[in-house]
């Protein structure tokens, strides 16, 4: 019996060991327990491997940045909402931050881990976004980087790939391979989040627009606007961005906290 419980007491150990929360701070709130079995430097190197290949083939297909006024517009909002990371992890203003935009229809944008971040120029024309409403969504997406996300998702495969390890060799089917690769993939280019994590977003990436002076009232008619285009084939950013009137019910809630930090800036 004991010969059987020993490696998976230890693999579950490892597993708690693994919990950690990558955010502190705010207005908001935004620390709570995370496992995290998958270095944070790891998921960085491959987010970047991944940025660079998106944008080879965005420059080669004649679509990365072809729309200079629109590519200053979300640069110069990256550049106010960047300095204010701090707030919530003291090395993300240090990050490699890097902002581009994609010519494409799509109503899309993400930030991937260590700050590089792609918006589409439907997101913004469709929906005739202001900076207000462009800064919700740019902290949103920089928030699931902060709070590492995609990281979390990564180790929530890997844990699962090794309770499946443990309960193949406890019945003698022989060991499970871990598709880690694939799953991390999936976590950096697919954008698709729980909804406990897009209301982690939500929360900090609110705060985010305030404290670098945007209106953060902006975020009901961003979410609205979203809800209004679902209607109408929102495409792959509201296909993982659920826009249902309790996203907007939380914002609203959400605005007593933020406004004084947003009209800080305003004096």
């Amino acid at each position: 019996m004991k010969t059987f419980l020993t490696p998976a007491l230890v693999a579950i150990t490892l597993l708690f060991t693994g919990c950690a929360s990558t955010t502190e701070g705010g207005a908001v709130g935004a620390s709570r327990s995370q496992l995290l079995l998958v270095s944070s430097a790891e998921l960085d190197q491959m987010a970047a491997q991944s940025y660079a290949k998106l944008k080879a083939e965005a420059s080669a297909k004649g679509i990365l940045n072809t729309n200079a006024a629109m590519l200053a517009r979300v640069r110069a909002v990256a550049a106010r909402i960047a300095p204010q990371t701090a707030v919530f992890r003291a090395d993300a203003p240090r990050w490699q931050w890097e902002v581009n935009l994609i010519t494409s229809d799509q109503l899309n944008a993400f930030c991937m881990p260590g700050g590089k971040i792609m918006f589409y120029t439907g997101l913004v024309s469709r929906l005739n976004l202001s900076d207000d409403e462009i800064a919700v969504v740019m902290g949103h997406e920089i928030a699931h980087a902060l709070r590492e996300h995609s990281r979390e998702q990564v180790s929530q495969a890997a844990a699962a790939q090794t309770a499946i390890g443990i309960g193949t060799q406890l019945l003698g089917l022989g060991g499970g391979t871990s598709q880690l690769t694939e799953a991390a993939y999936e976590a950096l280019v697919a954008t698709r989040f729980s909804r406990s994590h897009e209301s982690e977003a939500d929360r900090i990436g609110l705060e985010l627009t305030a404290r670098a002076g945007y209106n953060p009232q902006a975020g009901v008619s961003l979410w609205q606007k979203m809800a209004s285009a679902g209607s109408t084939g929102g495409g792959d950013f509201l296909s993982s961005h659920p826009s249902d009137s309790s996203r907007v019910q939380q914002i609203q809630a959400l605005l007593p906290t933020v406004m004084p930090l947003y009209q800080a800036t305003r004096r």
